[in-house]
């Protein structure tokens, strides 16, 4: 790299930080959130029964609310696609698949990426 592209490549890096600090902290969890959609996470989305784990999707990159066809309004529901890990071993085995899955608003269920 010459000298005139490393000061375009370090002016740029200071513009952009000087940006996002300037941003509020709400707009910088939207930015984040913005990125993750845009490259995706690898989520775990589980579901429980009482304190026990009866579903658990992998791989899950985000879940969206699903909104009504004639009035746009938010429904009661979730939805997203993940791997269903059948044996719940927090991996996605070769046998299994990735699927749909729609979750309610009422149930008892954690979202988070995954450790590994």
């Amino acid at each position: 790299m010459n000298n005139n592209t490393k000061r375009i490549t370090l002016t740029a890096v200071v513009l952009s930080a000087t940006l996002l600090a300037a941003c509020t902290q709400e707009q910088q969890n939207k930015i984040s959130r913005d990125i993750q959609n845009w490259t995706g996470t690898n989520g775990v989305l589980e579901v429980y029964a009482g304190d026990k784990v009866v579903r658990r999707f992998l791989k899950v990159d985000k879940i969206s609310t699903a909104l009504g066809t004639d009035d746009g309004k938010p429904r009661a529901y979730r939805y997203g696609y993940g791997v269903l890990d059948e044996n719940l071993n927090m991996v996605a085995d070769p046998t299994e698949k990735k699927v749909y899955f729609e979750i309610s608003d009422y149930s008892n269920t954690v979202f988070f990426e995954n450790p590994r």
